[in-house]
């Protein structure tokens, strides 16, 4: 019991830490095409790329650069977690109603003024609905990063599938599908109410 409930926390950290480290600069970088347009179409076109790249193979490759263990299953989860989250951040501050955007020049805000105050406050629901995909996914990276010696819930899967022991395998699988139904659950939820109480100027 205390191995399920250390894998489970494992699994939590290690998809909890990439889809840290994609927010911070998915996050920026979704900001920054906002700022600079012509950009926003190549970059989000490149980054779509590596969703392209089956799960397998990132790990395989990371594993080159990072070795064996969790820091490979952070960075899959990093790369895929990208999209999403700079997607998300330039759709939903570029879609901000213009009226808020009139409003706050007409109240002499500076370009960081309205970022911070008006932009950023009404697009985060549309960048949580982004986090929320980006750790659902996460869960399943971390399982099959068992294979290049990560951590988490991923073993039990494993061990069960080349064993054939069900029970093995569902220990590994039913925490995995629970993580991802409460995940969605609150993160849908969050995001509906954020929709509902957007900052206003």
């Amino acid at each position: 019991m205390i191995e399920l409930i250390i894998r489970i926390l494992t699994h939590l950290l290690i998809s909890l830490a990439g889809v840290a480290i994609a927010s911070v600069m998915g996050i920026v970088i979704g900001i920054f095409l906002t700022r600079v347009k012509a950009a926003a179409t190549p970059v989000i076109a490149s980054i779509e790329v590596l969703q392209t790249i089956p799960s397998l193979a990132m790990l395989t490759i990371l594993m080159i650069f990072f070795g064996l263990g969790n820091t490979t299953a952070v960075m899959a989860i990093f790369f895929y977690s990208l999209l999403p989250i700079v997607r998300n951040t330039y759709t939903g501050i570029v879609t901000v109603e213009p009226y808020l955007i009139e409003a706050g020049r007409g109240m002499g805000m500076n370009q960081l003024q309205m970022l911070t105050r008006v932009e950023v406050p009404n697009a985060i629901p549309v960048i949580v609905s982004g986090l929320r995909v980006s750790l659902i996914t996460a869960y399943g990276i971390v399982t099959i990063a068992v294979l290049v010696g990560g951590g988490g819930l991923g073993r039990y899967v494993y061990r069960g599938t080349q064993l054939m022991d069900m029970s093995m395998l569902l220990t590994g699988a039913i925490p995995i599908c629970l993580m991802a139904f409460v995940t969605d659950l609150w993160l849908n939820r969050a995001e509906k109410y954020l929709a509902k109480h957007k900052r206003s100027l």
